[in-house]
């Protein structure tokens, strides 16, 4: 990120709705956190930014960072674990804000190849009662000392975060879970405090259209768009945990599953939707069968695409519908046939139970691949 100064009014608004956006467009938690801390840092003009999850035992289980030189983590060897001044949030979780860390009384020496720093805000990660972990902002570089209107701000992403931790632990014990009297509990929560909270905030959001300018009152509307359809997804998901037999996996689940474990250790940011009754529709072959296609699509766009983002766009209708569209630099199998053995696997698939698929250049650029089949 280049040194220069915050830009003024329109740089708050877009980094608070584009965090907000990659909390609702199905992105994996790694890179909803990332993307947390890079508007931080933006927001509140700091040269770097942490964000610490907790674990068991109030431990820093997991620490991300923005704007450290190339290398540093690798040549300290280990993420902090919560002690010195990152452990005054942990015990007492509250904002701190101070001019020199380095003269806090809890301050401990930086370990060897870490970075020089003296300003710094940290604050909680916290949804009504539950802490998640902490987000840290340092040295920032328009003034010596951060300010209450920086506070602010960061508490707000902070907000942010803590949704996106929470929602992606209920997915994970959605996954884990078994018996049914938890299934129909945890069923009762995403109606009665997930969906609530998400209805909540796009009645707040839709009520700063007035004071917004045309640019920006259209992203808060397509960020209320957005959170509509999260809600309707969230609703087929109860349906799945109240009428389906707890033995069968979820198929949402597995595909979401599928698609972080294909591009967790790429540069390729994914999003994915599903849209109508996914579990309920799809027998449990043909499931087989979009979970294949699907890894080898999104194989492809991993490996050959040089792609940064990939959408994985699933809906059943009459058919069923999978649609990988990548932003790359476009398929030739003439040229690369060492590309098409996915596509040939996804046709023959689709070919077997009536259906088809296609893959094209989208006019937008990249490629978007199709694979439909007729549900019974």
């Amino acid at each position: 990120m280049a040194d220069r100064p915050l830009p003024p009014g329109g740089g708050t608004q877009r980094s608070l709705l584009d965090a907000m956006l990659a909390v609702t467009t199905g992105l994996s938690l790694p890179v909803v956190l990332q993307r947390v801390i890079a508007a931080a840092c933006t927001l509140v003009d700091a040269r770097y930014g942490a964000l610490g999850v907790l674990g068991e035992g109030n431990a820093l289980s997991e620490f991300m960072t923005h704007g450290a030189p190339d290398g540093m983590a690798q040549a300290i060897g280990h993420h902090p674990e919560g002690l010195g001044i990152l452990g005054l949030l942990i015990a007492k979780p509250e904002p701190i804000r101070l001019r020199d860390l380095t003269k806090h009384p809890q301050a401990f020496g930086f370990p060897a190849h870490h970075v020089d720093m003296r300003s710094f805000l940290g604050v909680p990660i916290r949804l009504r009662d539950s802490v998640f972990g902490n987000l840290y902002l340092c040295e920032k570089r328009s003034a010596e000392e951060f300010t209450e209107e920086d506070e602010a701000l960061a508490v707000s992403l902070a907000a942010v975060a803590a949704v996106a931790i929470d929602n992606a632990r209920l997915h994970a014990r959605l996954q884990d879970l078994a018996v049914i009297e938890d299934r129909e509990r945890i069923a009762r929560d995403l109606h009665d405090k997930v969906i609530q909270r998400l209805f909540a905030t796009g009645m707040g959001l839709q009520g700063l259209t007035r004071t917004l300018d045309e640019i920006a009152a259209t992203k808060v509307d397509q960020a209320v768009d957005e959170l509509d359809a999260v809600i309707a997804e969230i609703r087929t998901s109860i349906f799945d945990l109240e009428a389906r037999p707890a033995s069968r996996p979820n198929l949402s689940a597995a595909v979401l599953d599928l698609v972080d474990r294909v591009v967790r250790d790429s540069n390729v940011e994914p999003t994915v939707v599903i849209e109508g009754p996914l579990h309920e529709r799809v027998a449990p072959e043909l499931g087989e069968d979009l979970l294949a296609t699907t890894r080898e699509l999104l194989t492809n766009v991993v490996r050959h695409a040089n792609a940064r983002r990939v959408e994985v766009r699933i809906d059943v209708t009459d058919d069923l519908l999978l649609e990988v569209h990548d932003d790359g630099i476009g398929i030739s199998l003439e040229r690369e046939p060492q590309r098409g053995h996915g596509i040939a696997n996804a046709c023959a698939r689709a070919s077997a139970r009536g259906g088809h698929a296609t893959v094209t250049a989208h006019h937008e650029g990249g490629t978007i691949a199709t694979w439909r089949v007729p549900l019974a």
